[in-house]
This record gives C-alpha cells, sequence and structure tokens, in this order.
C-alpha cells in the first residue's frame, strides 16, 4: 500500500505544480506605467487608453470588479477615493481584469449595471485578458496604483489600512500618497498590503 502511495503522492504534486499559476511581480515604485497606450472598452465613461485618463496631477487605477464582497463592503470608501483623486487634479479609471466571469457576474451588461448602481462619476473598463493586470502584477481587488504627473508609480497597495472595518481605520494611505504628491512632497507609505479576493483571471 506504501509503494502505491508514494508515486501516487509525488504525481500529485507534479500535477498541482505544474498548474500553479506563475507568481506575478508588482511593478516597483518609481517605474513607467505599463500599457499606457493600450486601447481599453469602456462599459461606464468613455473608451480610451490610461494616458487618456491621466489629468494634470496623475493618474490612479483601481482593479476592481462587481462581486467581491470586499469591493462591495468598501464601496463607499472606493468612491470617496476616487473623487478626492480627481479633486486634486488626478484621473481615475477603474478595471475590471475578471476575465473568467466575463460571461457571468463580470460581463459588460453587469458591469454597467454596477456602476450606474454606485453612480460612478469616472470610466469602468474591461480588462480584455487581464493584460494591465498582468502588466501591473495586480492580484486582488480591490487594489489601488497611484501615478504622478510623468506616469511614474508613487503608491501601491490598499486604500486604508483596514479594509474590514471603516470605523477602526487609523491611516488613509491612498488619501495621504495623494496629498503628498499634490503638495510636492515624497509619498511617506509607498505600498500597503492589498487584501480582497483574487483576480480572477482566465485560465
Amino acid at each position: 500500500m506504501k509503494k502505491m502511495l508514494l508515486p501516487l503522492l509525488v504525481l500529485g504534486a507534479t500535477l498541482g505544480f505544474a498548474f500553479r499559476p506563475a507568481a506575478i511581480d508588482p511593478l516597483p515604485i518609481g517605474a513607467a506605467m505599463p500599457k499606457a497606450d493600450v486601447k481599453l472598452t469602456a462599459i461606464y465613461g468613455s473608451d480610451g487608453t490610461l494616458a487618456d485618463a491621466r489629468k494634470e496631477n496623475g493618474l490612479l487605477v483601481i482593479f476592481s470588479c462587481n462581486t467581491c464582497p470586499y469591493v462591495i463592503k468598501n464601496q463607499s470608501r472606493n468612491n470617496e477615493a476616487a473623487a478626492f483623486a480627481e479633486s486634486k487634479g488626478i484621473g481615475v479609471i477603474i478595471l475590471n481584469s475578471n476575465e473568467a466571469q466575463r460571461e457571468g457576474a463580470d460581463s459588460p451588461k453587469e458591469m454597467k449595471k454596477y456602476a450606474a448602481a454606485q453612480q460612478y462619476k469616472w470610466t469602468y473598463a474591461i480588462d480584455k485578458n487581464a493584460e494591465i493586470a498582468d502588466a501591473f502584477g495586480a492580484t486582488r481587488t480591490p487594489e489601488v496604483y497611484l501615478f504622478d504627473k510623468n506616469n511614474k508609480l508613487v503608491y501601491h497597495g490598499a486604500i486604508d489600512d483596514n479594509p474590514s472595518d471603516a470605523a477602526a481605520v487609523t491611516r488613509n494611505h491612498l488619501k495621504e500618497a495623494i496629498n503628498d504628491l499634490t503638495s510636492g512632497r515624497e509619498v511617506t507609505v509607498k505600498t500597503s498590503k492589498s487584501v480582497g479576493c483574487s483576480i480572477k483571471r482566465a485560465k
């Protein structure tokens, strides 16, 4: 029995390794915005590129979706962050990279319904085949990337330090990064850990 079990365990481990997704390295702070000129299909808002969405002080890219409990629970915070960025002359674009759910809960039809229900005032676009997410190294929803006016990454991670409980937030990482950026200061906290659902990439 032991002789039969060992090869099965080895085979299982081998298959598990073979089908495990490759690790994705996050875009390093200071890196130039990748895929800035890739044409994106907007489900809500205007078609265009990341470069088109940038404003005079930079661009905030938010990877999100319709279905993740963390996105839904924190939608008011996501909207507040986007509105604050725009008030500071920073463009906003929300990308849905859940290609594996494109025929279901993250379909264009459902994206449009969700954006309307949340009263989005910014573009909500499809990241086809998770091309932008792959280039950025994004793995979660929600997950944010803040770029300066020169397309350099200055902050990456979570909106704040407590996605589970808005009442317990002690530091709003994204807001502080935006304040630093637009005041001409170096961003104090440049990275934080994104907490949320995994991006559902197509197999």
